[in-house]
């Protein structure tokens, strides 16, 4: 059976995207990689509440009421995608998973292989951002 995952993207007033480098283990998926944040759905949970656990978990972040981006379906899993506006100092950030955040503008991430296929997310992340400003 397929899983369901959620991540988020959030997006600077550069419109830079936060990433977070996984950590470099062997026994992970995507070792060494770097990903959007987020995670698994838990049993009896929705993918809104997982966001917003997993945020709190990983970096000390509330999302409540972020957005929903879209939702991918993957050959592995179903992905659920939300945003949020935030303008963190990445310097500052508490970090329990992975080895370092960073903000990437849009060429980067093009040049950039992403965990999970987080490059399809992006580039459509980065083409609804200039149809927004058309």
């Amino acid at each position: 059976m397929r899983h369901v995952g959620t991540s988020i993207i959030f997006f600077n007033r550069r419109h830079e995207v936060l990433l977070v480098l996984r950590d470099d283990k062997p026994s992970i998926a995507c070792p060494n990689m770097w990903d959007l944040p987020g995670g698994h759905v838990e049993s009896g949970e929705t993918p809104a509440e997982c966001i917003v656990r997993e945020m709190l978990e990983e970096i000390e972040v509330s999302v409540e009421g972020c957005t929903l981006f879209r939702v991918y379906e993957f050959s592995d899993r179903t992905e659920h995608v939300y945003s949020q506006a935030a303008e963190f100092d990445v310097e500052r950030m508490v970090l329990h998973e992975g080895q370092m955040l960073r903000w990437f503008s849009q060429k980067e991430t093009e040049a950039t292989e992403l965990a999970y296929g987080f490059n399809e997310v992006l580039n459509d992340f980065f083409k609804s951002l200039r149809e927004e400003m058309l």
